[in-house]
């Protein structure tokens, strides 16, 4: 068992996950396999730190309803601590997810997930001192509800010297707020986390490594997450590093990208450097996409 452990906020939602083999026929049936389960990018994160061996400790919110009990015994059963608070009157926030082996689309309600509240941040972070690393879902960020609670989970972390990454979370959430503002509310952040359509709104078209070093003007690390063909790091200091994708057979990537940063963050904590930190998310990654659902 580590000595410290890593807080991850954001939200915790219910998965409607809708795993299809071809397109989606309009006005008629299209054959599936139709999961429910515990979803949301913080909560995922928070699972496949636990099943990497890492002590993680959940921060979010969710409705006083059955499905907000389901998804805290779901969590607590897989070893993560959750600090998750319960909102009467609120229902808990869930996403259907429309998946390929090769893609996701999601219609997502966050329900009481827009209630984090900056109180419930701060005192979880002062509770738990082995903590050495926060970790933000950029959802928080991208709703004018629960942003409070995400920029209240920077300051808590940076006041008590910890490490702190945020993952940007989703493209269209991202364009529609505006990169500007987005950027303006990660500055300063340890590391930051992004896909290839993230990217692309953040930093503009172009090379992944472009992209990276681009962004390194707002934190101090950027990792450009590639899907298959792997990710990128770059620092501030000049670093530039990358990984090759695993070549697995994919069956669904949602949560892939979860795993990857709940890899990539579990080594670099333990002190790994960028490129086995960057092997370290690959290897959940690829696990990740071999099986349905978003959760080791």
């Amino acid at each position: 068992m580590s000595e410290w452990s890593v807080i991850v906020v954001g939200d915790l939602v219910t998965d409607v996950l809708v795993v299809h083999q071809g397109p989606i026929e309009t006005g008629t049936d299209t054959d599936a396999v139709i999961t429910v389960a515990g979803g949301g990018q913080a909560a995922n994160t928070a699972a496949w730190l636990a099943h990497a061996g890492c002590p993680v400790t959940l921060v979010a919110a969710v409705g006083q309803d059955p499905a907000g009990r389901e998804r805290v015994a779901e969590l607590t059963a897989r070893g993560v601590h959750c600090a998750v608070r319960a909102h009467d009157g609120a229902a808990t926030g869930s996403v259907v997810v429309l998946a390929t082996a090769d893609e996701r689309t999601m219609l997502a309600d966050r329900g009481a997930a827009c209630l984090l509240d900056p109180g419930d941040v701060a005192a979880a972070v002062a509770a738990l001192p082995t903590a050495r690393h926060l970790h933000l879902s950029g959802y928080p960020l991208l709703d004018p509800g629960s942003r409070p609670g995400g920029l209240a989970a920077l300051a808590a972390a940076r006041a008590r010297g910890l490490t702190t990454s945020v993952d940007a979370a989703s493209a269209g959430p991202l364009r529609r707020v505006g990169a500007a503002a987005f950027l303006d509310r990660v500055r300063g952040t340890d590391l930051l986390l992004c896909n290839a359509d993230e990217a692309a709104v953040l930093a503009g078209p172009g090379p992944a490594p472009q992209q990276a070093r681009a962004l390194t003007g707002v934190a101090r690390q950027v990792v450009v997450k590639r899907g298959g063909a792997g990710a990128v790091w770059a620092g501030r200091d000049g670093t530039l590093e990358s990984v090759a994708g695993n070549p697995v057979p994919a069956v669904d990537p949602t949560g892939a990208g979860d795993a990857f940063a709940a890899g990539l963050i579990a080594a670099w904590c333990a002190g790994a450097d960028p490129a086995a930190a960057l092997a370290a998310g690959a290897a959940l990654g690829a696990e990740a996409v071999r099986r349905v659902g978003a959760r080791p």
